[in-house]
């Protein structure tokens, strides 16, 4: 589902971002990038949702070739992928299901299907009683359920977390990665990026070890 083949990230010609990365995520994985703070974490996932492109190397997503995609095809390969942030980027002016709503409005879902999507989705994410709630009236905790539920509306194959724990406490933490174990178990391929080894340890799953933008051997 997601291939990296000797993949190399320069930015500004001399710094290495990543340095000769491979490695395969298969469908239904969970995978967890881990390392401090400039190892690449981030760099690899903005390099499966095409935000960046490789120096060197082949990215493929989907078994596609992302260097050879066309722009055009670029929105239809991000419908496919959930993406969430540590910062949660919502919209400070729109309530709970305007934000997730807003997620859905590029996709030319009929009106009454999407009243029904977000629905389904905060209450799957017990939130549905904040549905009208602004941000700034949310805990940290569920202001991430909101970026949760917004990837998750559009049913994405892949959902990419980069760093969905930092800034909250431990039992919202654990209460966020609890909600992507059971994602994953529905049938998601996730990919994390978080330096919280707490919850590595925890979820037991894969773990790709990242320094100074090399891959780490395999523990």
């Amino acid at each position: 589902m997601i291939s990296f083949d000797k993949v190399t990230k320069i930015f500004q010609k001399d710094w290495i971002a990543l340095q000769d990365v491979s490695f395969e995520v298969q469908k239904g994985d969970f995978v967890f990038l881990t390392g401090p703070t400039g190892a690449g974490k981030s760099t690899i996932l903005k390099l499966v949702y095409k935000d960046e492109e490789p120096s060197k190397g082949t990215v493929k997503v989907f078994e596609e070739n992302l260097r050879l995609m066309k722009r055009k095809d670029v929105p239809l390969l991000r419908r496919k992928i959930g993406v969430i942030f540590q910062d949660f980027k919502l919209l400070d002016d729109r309530t709970v299901e305007e934000n997730v709503a807003f997620a859905l409005e590029v996709t030319d879902t009929p009106p009454r299907d999407l009243k029904k999507k977000i629905m389904d989705v905060l209450t799957y994410l017990r939130l549905s009683h904040k549905k009208f709630n602004y941000p700034y009236q949310l805990s940290g905790g569920e202001q991430q359920k909101v970026a949760i539920a917004r990837a998750l509306v559009r049913d994405p194959y892949i959902l990419l977390a980069d760093e969905p724990t930092g800034n909250l406490d431990f039992n919202s933490s654990n209460d966020i990665l609890d909600i992507l174990l059971d994602i994953n178990l529905k049938g998601t391929t996730i990919m994390a990026a978080t330096h919280n080894q707490n919850l590595v340890k925890r979820a037991k799953k894969q773990v790709i070890q990242l320094l100074d933008g090399k891959m780490l051997p395999s523990e």
